[in-house]
């Protein structure tokens, strides 16, 4: 039997970022989303969580040298098209994830830095979202906060849409060099995000809101589906575009569904692509 010679690869999107066992947000959501937009997904986790849609229970950090050997793992091996990065709970581990990136050099990072849970608790410690900010920011092609992140950062309540495009270039100030803030915590009939990138006039990017419950892991989603939409070989504009439209369609084909007691999931397979293949 002759075996057929290697011409092509799948689209490779790692991520970083905690583990949700009740599935709807973290490395479960990213997985789910990289495959339903055609990618081939793989993870480094960060930290263990006892959760479900009513909540969090439980937090079990893994050791930054264990976070390491998981990147080296695959990424000497299988490599990364593009790189998400969700949950970061101590410094050790920013700097763990920032050797990863200066050494591997990944064409595309998207970080969302999760610093605040629903309740409005803060999640990471200041000295951690300190070296956050210093060491992947500048690393990173884009970074997408929600408002209380950007506001936690930028030390200053931000209630109101008018307010997102002075933010979004304040967060350029901070380093990094393009952010997607996300406005969908100011009601309104429209959810308006900011894109702002280095040298350009930020963007307004509205959509319709959509009536649901079922919006845990929303943040996880969006972020994830940028990264795959890089992978696939978009530019940062049409990969924020086509993640915007992705979970927009993920919360509307999800929304009469129940899922638990609480907040549940997205309906991340709402449409699912067919694993793309790249050339060798």
């Amino acid at each position: 039997m002759l075996v057929p010679e290697f011409t092509e690869r799948y689209a490779r999107v790692l991520s970083i970022a905690g583990s949700d066992s009740g599935g709807g947000a973290g490395i479960q959501a990213d997985l789910k989303t990289f495959a339903a937009l055609g990618c081939y997904g793989m993870t480094a986790i960060t930290a263990l969580t006892a959760q479900n849609t009513v909540g969090v229970t439980g937090i079990h950090g893994v050791p930054a040298s264990f976070l390491k050997a998981q990147i080296e793992a695959v990424l000497d091996d299988i490599g990364a098209d593009a790189i998400k990065i969700g949950m970061l709970h101590a410094p050790e581990i920013v700097e763990v994830v920032a050797w990863a990136i200066d050494h591997y050099r990944p064409r595309h990072v998207v970080l969302d830095p999760v610093m605040v849970a629903a309740s409005g608790d803060r999640l990471i410690t200041p000295d951690t979202a300190s070296v956050l900010v210093r060491e992947l920011f500048p690393r990173a092609t884009v970074i997408t906060p929600n408002l209380d992140e950007a506001a936690l950062l930028l030390e200053r309540p931000l209630t109101q849409v008018a307010e997102l495009e002075s933010a979004a270039q304040q967060l350029l100030a901070l380093g990094a060099r393009a952010a997607l803030l996300k406005g969908g915590h100011v009601p309104g009939d429209e959810v308006v995000d900011v894109l702002a990138l280095a040298g350009q006039a930020p963007q307004r990017l509205s959509a319709p809101r959509v009536a649901t419950r079922n919006v845990h892991g929303t943040g996880c989603t969006l972020s994830s589906a940028i990264a795959a939409q890089l992978a696939l070989g978009q530019d940062l504009v049409t990969a924020v575009a086509l993640a915007r439209h992705y979970v927009g369609q993920a919360l509307a084909r999800g929304a009469r569904v129940r899922t638990g007691h609480g907040q549940g999931p997205l309906n991340h397979g709402h449409e699912p692509v067919v694993t793309v293949r790249l050339p060798l």
